[in-house]
């Protein structure tokens, strides 16, 4: 069996947690932050659990030896 290859794109946008939850990095902080609230971003750095059970399983496909880092 051959190996897979990872998706290098998905594999820096997503991270797994200890727990094995899918983790994902929020949209929105690349320009135009000069005009957003210190509370929003402080929000966009963190990061956020992936609820679409279709979108953990694309993931999973695209990125098969994500791990825990």
């Amino acid at each position: 069996m051959g190996k897979l290859k990872t998706h290098k794109a998905t594999a820096k946008r997503f991270k797994v947690t200890g727990s094995g939850k899918l983790m994902r990095t929020r949209q929105g902080k690349s320009h135009l932050r000069r005009k957003k609230a210190k509370r929003v971003k402080a929000q966009l750095l963190e990061m956020v659990t992936v609820e679409n059970s279709a979108l953990v399983k694309r993931v999973r496909k695209l990125a098969p030896y994500l791990k825990n880092k």
